[in-house]
Protein backbone atom coordinates (compact mmCIF):
# COMPACT_ATOMS: atom_id res chain seq x y z
CA UNK A 1 0.00 0.00 0.00
CA UNK A 2 1.27 3.47 -0.86
CA UNK A 3 1.91 5.64 2.19
CA UNK A 4 0.90 9.28 1.79
CA UNK A 5 2.49 12.05 3.79
CA UNK A 6 -0.05 14.30 5.50
CA UNK A 7 -0.48 17.44 3.47
CA UNK A 8 1.09 15.87 0.37
CA UNK A 9 -0.12 16.86 -3.14
CA UNK A 10 -1.81 13.45 -3.34
CA UNK A 11 -3.74 14.07 -0.11
CA UNK A 12 -4.69 17.54 -1.32
CA UNK A 13 -6.04 16.39 -4.67
CA UNK A 14 -7.99 13.53 -3.06
CA UNK A 15 -9.61 15.98 -0.64
CA UNK A 16 -10.34 18.39 -3.50
CA UNK A 17 -12.00 15.72 -5.64
CA UNK A 18 -14.15 14.56 -2.73
CA UNK A 19 -15.13 18.12 -1.86
CA UNK A 20 -16.23 18.68 -5.46
CA UNK A 21 -18.16 15.40 -5.36
CA UNK A 22 -19.84 16.60 -2.15
CA UNK A 23 -20.88 19.85 -3.82
CA UNK A 24 -22.24 18.06 -6.89
CA UNK A 25 -24.12 15.58 -4.71
CA UNK A 26 -25.62 18.33 -2.54
CA UNK A 27 -26.70 20.30 -5.58
CA UNK A 28 -28.38 17.27 -7.13
CA UNK A 29 -30.14 16.48 -3.84
CA UNK A 30 -31.24 20.09 -3.30
CA UNK A 31 -32.70 20.33 -6.81
CA UNK A 32 -34.59 17.07 -6.24
CA UNK A 33 -35.99 18.39 -2.96
CA UNK A 34 -37.17 21.63 -4.57
CA UNK A 35 -39.00 19.64 -7.25
CA UNK A 36 -40.84 17.65 -4.59
CA UNK A 37 -41.65 20.78 -2.58
CA UNK A 38 -43.03 22.51 -5.67
CA UNK A 39 -45.54 19.70 -6.06
CA UNK A 40 -46.30 19.71 -2.32
CA UNK A 41 -47.35 23.34 -2.82
CA UNK A 42 -49.43 22.34 -5.87
CA UNK A 43 -47.06 24.30 -8.12
CA UNK A 44 -45.76 23.07 -11.45
CA UNK A 45 -42.23 21.61 -11.13
CA UNK A 46 -41.40 22.47 -14.75
CA UNK A 47 -39.02 25.32 -13.90
CA UNK A 48 -37.16 23.23 -11.31
CA UNK A 49 -37.12 20.31 -13.72
CA UNK A 50 -35.41 22.48 -16.33
CA UNK A 51 -32.87 23.73 -13.76
CA UNK A 52 -31.92 20.17 -12.80
CA UNK A 53 -31.59 19.08 -16.43
CA UNK A 54 -29.38 22.09 -17.13
CA UNK A 55 -27.25 21.37 -14.07
CA UNK A 56 -26.70 17.82 -15.29
CA UNK A 57 -25.89 18.94 -18.83
CA UNK A 58 -23.46 21.63 -17.72
CA UNK A 59 -21.90 20.06 -14.61
CA UNK A 60 -22.63 16.37 -14.01
CA UNK A 61 -22.19 14.92 -17.51
CA UNK A 62 -19.02 16.94 -18.35
CA UNK A 63 -17.65 15.79 -14.98
CA UNK A 64 -18.39 12.18 -15.97
CA UNK A 65 -16.72 12.58 -19.36
CA UNK A 66 -13.61 14.11 -17.80
CA UNK A 67 -13.39 11.20 -15.37
CA UNK A 68 -13.56 8.70 -18.20
CA UNK A 69 -10.69 10.43 -20.01
CA UNK A 70 -8.46 10.55 -16.92
CA UNK A 71 -9.27 8.45 -13.85
CA UNK A 72 -11.04 5.62 -15.66
CA UNK A 73 -8.45 5.43 -18.43
CA UNK A 74 -5.71 4.93 -15.85
CA UNK A 75 -7.87 2.45 -13.95
CA UNK A 76 -8.28 0.42 -17.15
CA UNK A 77 -4.55 -0.32 -17.12
CA UNK A 78 -4.52 -1.64 -13.55
CA UNK A 79 -5.69 -5.22 -12.89
CA UNK A 80 -7.09 -4.25 -9.47
CA UNK A 81 -9.36 -1.50 -10.86
CA UNK A 82 -10.14 -2.58 -14.45
CA UNK A 83 -13.52 -4.14 -13.69
CA UNK A 84 -14.48 -1.31 -11.34
CA UNK A 85 -13.72 1.27 -14.04
CA UNK A 86 -15.93 -0.58 -16.50
CA UNK A 87 -18.76 -0.72 -13.97
CA UNK A 88 -18.41 3.02 -13.34
CA UNK A 89 -18.56 3.68 -17.09
CA UNK A 90 -21.74 1.64 -17.28
CA UNK A 91 -23.22 3.82 -14.55
CA UNK A 92 -22.32 6.92 -16.58
CA UNK A 93 -24.45 5.49 -19.38
CA UNK A 94 -27.28 5.03 -16.90
CA UNK A 95 -26.81 8.61 -15.66
CA UNK A 96 -27.21 9.94 -19.20
CA UNK A 97 -30.34 7.80 -19.63
CA UNK A 98 -31.79 9.13 -16.35
CA UNK A 99 -31.14 12.73 -17.41
CA UNK A 100 -32.90 12.04 -20.72
CA UNK A 101 -35.84 10.52 -18.83
CA UNK A 102 -36.08 13.60 -16.62
CA UNK A 103 -35.99 15.90 -19.63
CA UNK A 104 -38.78 13.93 -21.33
CA UNK A 105 -40.96 13.67 -18.21
CA UNK A 106 -44.25 15.50 -18.75
CA UNK A 107 -46.52 14.73 -15.79
CA UNK A 108 -45.75 15.78 -12.22
CA UNK A 109 -45.48 12.16 -11.16
CA UNK A 110 -43.02 11.39 -13.95
CA UNK A 111 -40.88 14.40 -13.02
CA UNK A 112 -40.66 13.39 -9.35
CA UNK A 113 -39.91 9.75 -10.18
CA UNK A 114 -37.24 10.65 -12.75
CA UNK A 115 -35.56 13.18 -10.44
CA UNK A 116 -35.55 10.72 -7.54
CA UNK A 117 -34.09 7.92 -9.68
CA UNK A 118 -31.41 10.24 -11.03
CA UNK A 119 -30.48 11.49 -7.56
CA UNK A 120 -30.30 7.98 -6.08
CA UNK A 121 -28.05 6.72 -8.85
CA UNK A 122 -25.76 9.75 -8.69
CA UNK A 123 -25.30 9.63 -4.90
CA UNK A 124 -24.44 5.93 -5.07
CA UNK A 125 -22.02 6.56 -7.93
CA UNK A 126 -20.21 9.30 -6.01
CA UNK A 127 -19.87 7.03 -2.98
CA UNK A 128 -18.20 4.34 -5.10
CA UNK A 129 -15.76 6.83 -6.55
CA UNK A 130 -14.90 8.27 -3.14
CA UNK A 131 -14.67 4.98 -1.24
CA UNK A 132 -13.48 2.50 -3.88
CA UNK A 133 -11.95 4.00 -7.01
CA UNK A 134 -9.96 6.91 -5.60
CA UNK A 135 -8.35 4.92 -2.75
CA UNK A 136 -7.49 2.10 -5.16
CA UNK A 137 -5.76 4.47 -7.58
CA UNK A 138 -3.87 6.15 -4.74
CA UNK A 139 -2.78 2.78 -3.33
CA UNK A 140 -1.56 1.78 -6.78
CA UNK A 141 0.76 4.79 -6.79
CA UNK A 142 -1.09 6.82 -9.44
CA UNK A 143 0.01 10.47 -9.25
CA UNK A 144 -3.46 12.04 -9.17
CA UNK A 145 -2.13 15.57 -8.72
CA UNK A 146 -0.20 15.34 -12.00
CA UNK A 147 -2.96 13.44 -13.80
CA UNK A 148 -5.67 15.96 -12.94
CA UNK A 149 -3.68 19.20 -13.06
CA UNK A 150 -6.01 21.95 -14.32
CA UNK A 151 -9.01 19.60 -14.66
CA UNK A 152 -11.70 21.89 -13.26
CA UNK A 153 -14.44 19.47 -14.37
CA UNK A 154 -13.11 17.03 -11.76
CA UNK A 155 -11.47 19.29 -9.20
CA UNK A 156 -14.07 22.07 -9.25
CA UNK A 157 -13.44 25.77 -9.77
CA UNK A 158 -10.70 27.40 -7.68
CA UNK A 159 -11.93 29.08 -4.52
CA UNK A 160 -12.22 32.84 -4.71
CA UNK A 161 -10.65 35.03 -2.07
CA UNK A 162 -12.21 38.19 -0.70
CA UNK A 163 -13.71 39.90 2.28
CA UNK A 164 -17.20 40.76 3.20
CA UNK A 165 -17.48 44.52 3.12
CA UNK A 166 -21.19 44.15 3.62
CA UNK A 167 -21.38 46.52 6.55
CA UNK A 168 -23.76 44.16 8.28
CA UNK A 169 -21.92 43.75 11.54
CA UNK A 170 -21.44 40.02 10.97
CA UNK A 171 -17.68 40.19 11.33
CA UNK A 172 -17.16 38.79 7.83
CA UNK A 173 -14.48 41.36 7.16
CA UNK A 174 -12.42 40.06 10.07
CA UNK A 175 -9.84 37.27 9.82
CA UNK A 176 -11.45 33.84 9.89
CA UNK A 177 -11.01 31.61 12.93
CA UNK A 178 -11.64 27.91 13.43
CA UNK A 179 -14.59 26.92 15.60
CA UNK A 180 -14.75 23.80 17.78
CA UNK A 181 -15.39 21.63 14.72
CA UNK A 182 -12.42 23.08 12.81
CA UNK A 183 -14.58 25.07 10.38
CA UNK A 184 -13.46 28.53 9.25
CA UNK A 185 -15.94 31.03 10.68
CA UNK A 186 -15.78 34.76 9.96
CA UNK A 187 -18.16 35.86 12.73
CA UNK A 188 -21.68 35.77 14.13
CA UNK A 189 -24.83 37.36 12.77
CA UNK A 190 -27.30 37.85 15.62
CA UNK A 191 -30.70 38.67 14.18
CA UNK A 192 -32.70 38.44 17.41
CA UNK A 193 -32.99 42.23 17.71
CA UNK A 194 -34.11 42.70 14.12
CA UNK A 195 -37.75 42.79 13.13
CA UNK A 196 -38.77 39.64 11.21
CA UNK A 197 -39.03 41.51 7.91
CA UNK A 198 -35.34 42.48 8.13
CA UNK A 199 -33.92 39.12 9.21
CA UNK A 200 -33.93 37.20 5.94
CA UNK A 201 -32.73 40.24 4.02
CA UNK A 202 -29.74 40.61 6.35
CA UNK A 203 -28.96 36.90 6.35
CA UNK A 204 -28.91 36.60 2.57
CA UNK A 205 -26.89 39.82 2.22
CA UNK A 206 -24.29 38.30 4.55
CA UNK A 207 -24.27 35.04 2.62
CA UNK A 208 -23.83 36.78 -0.73
CA UNK A 209 -20.64 38.46 0.52
CA UNK A 210 -19.25 35.31 2.14
CA UNK A 211 -15.96 34.09 0.62
CA UNK A 212 -15.79 30.52 -0.65
CA UNK A 213 -14.74 28.06 2.02
CA UNK A 214 -15.94 30.32 4.85
CA UNK A 215 -18.93 30.27 7.19
CA UNK A 216 -20.78 32.58 9.53
CA UNK A 217 -22.86 31.66 12.56
CA UNK A 218 -26.49 32.73 12.52
CA UNK A 219 -27.91 33.41 16.00
CA UNK A 220 -31.70 33.29 16.26
CA UNK A 221 -34.44 32.96 18.88
CA UNK A 222 -36.22 30.09 17.07
CA UNK A 223 -35.34 27.18 14.80
CA UNK A 224 -34.67 28.78 11.36
CA UNK A 225 -35.71 25.64 9.47
CA UNK A 226 -37.90 27.58 6.98
CA UNK A 227 -34.79 29.57 6.11
CA UNK A 228 -33.01 26.32 5.22
CA UNK A 229 -35.69 25.51 2.65
CA UNK A 230 -35.36 28.99 1.16
CA UNK A 231 -31.59 28.47 0.85
CA UNK A 232 -32.17 25.07 -0.76
CA UNK A 233 -34.52 26.62 -3.31
CA UNK A 234 -32.45 29.69 -4.15
CA UNK A 235 -28.89 28.38 -3.65
CA UNK A 236 -29.00 24.59 -4.25
CA UNK A 237 -25.60 23.03 -3.68
CA UNK A 238 -24.05 26.39 -2.85
CA UNK A 239 -24.35 26.39 0.94
CA UNK A 240 -23.70 24.30 4.04
CA UNK A 241 -25.96 24.22 7.10
CA UNK A 242 -24.86 22.87 10.49
CA UNK A 243 -26.57 23.33 13.86
CA UNK A 244 -24.17 24.39 16.61
CA UNK A 245 -26.92 24.97 19.21
CA UNK A 246 -30.57 23.94 19.06
CA UNK A 247 -32.59 25.86 21.62
CA UNK A 248 -34.65 26.02 23.62
CA UNK A 249 -33.87 29.75 23.92
CA UNK A 250 -31.11 30.23 21.34
CA UNK A 251 -30.35 28.58 18.03
CA UNK A 252 -26.94 28.87 16.37
CA UNK A 253 -26.51 27.64 12.80
CA UNK A 254 -23.24 27.67 10.89
CA UNK A 255 -24.01 28.68 7.29
CA UNK A 256 -21.18 28.49 4.80
CA UNK A 257 -20.08 28.37 1.21
CA UNK A 258 -18.41 25.11 0.09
Amino acid sequence: MTTQTAGSPQDTVLATIRAHHDQLGRTMSDHTVTIVRSIDKLQSPAARQEVLVTFCAEEVLPHAEAEEETLYRVADALPATRLLAQAMRDEHVLLRDRVDELERASTWGEVVAAAAALNTLFQSHLDKENELLLPALADAGVDLAALLDGMHEILGAPAEAGGCGCGCGCGAGEPAAEDADGALVVGELDVRRLVPAQRHEQIFATFRELPAGMSFVLVNDHDPKPLYYQFAAEHPGEFTWDYAESGPAVWRVRIGRP
